[in-house]
């Protein structure tokens, strides 16, 4: 999920299990249309460094494509996890990896929609309004298979969401009408030329 500001790479506010891998490799990314972006992912049985190395490297991604959360899948990877880096409505910044991740949403007289802008790196350059529930809560495991939670408000609510969605073959656009879908399309398509397919990947000389 993509950041409409720049990305804050001060520390950050709130890592209750630990900072985020470093040291990983920034990959291309897999774009919408590609059938592991469609369709559920394998869940994380294995917590090996494999899997740790794995996370370094969407790490890695994300904040070379200036984004808040990437999922496993968005590099072509079908396992059913995700890393963000994103702030809470008050400005707050929280980092942290899910593996598996179940996610809860308020209901009844609970839920109110923030019908804001959302973006897709796997889609980038274009932002349409998609309403979701102003608060998530997202249930998982982190890379060590420990039980891992994380909940808040803003644009961590949806950044939880959005993410979760990908785990389950969900983008986006399939939330959105008809007519945010065609205006999503039009402006991923006049940047399309900005994000080569091996984007975020640096260009060599």
């Amino acid at each position: 999920m993509p950041d409409s500001e720049d990305v804050d790479m001060t520390a950050p506010d709130h890592e209750p299990y630990g900072p985020l891998p470093t040291g990983g490799t920034v990959r291309p990314m897999t774009r919408w249309g590609t059938d592991v972006m469609h369709r559920p992912q394998q869940q994380v049985t294995v917590f090996d460094d494999a899997l740790r190395s794995l996370a370094a490297d969407m790490v890695a991604t994300m904040y070379a494509a200036e984004g808040v959360g990437l999922a496993a899948c968005q590099i072509g990877v079908d396992l059913a996890m995700f890393v963000f880096d994103c702030p809470d409505a008050a400005g707050e910044r929280w980092v942290g990896v899910v593996c598996n991740p179940v996610v809860t949403m308020p209901e009844g007289n609970d839920r109110v929609l923030d019908d804001d802008l959302e973006g897709c790196l796997s889609y980038p350059g274009a932002f349409v309004s998609c309403a979701r529930p102003d608060h998530a809560r997202v249930d998982g495991v982190g890379l060590s298979g420990e039980p891992v939670t994380f909940e808040g408000d803003g644009l961590l609510a949806r950044c939880l969401q959005h993410e979760t969605d990908h785990t389950v073959g969900t983008v986006f656009g399939d939330r959105i009408s008809d007519r945010n879908r065609k205006k999503l399309r039009k402006e991923h398509d006049k940047l399309a030329d900005e994000f080569p397919p091996s984007w975020p990947v640096p260009e060599t000389d």
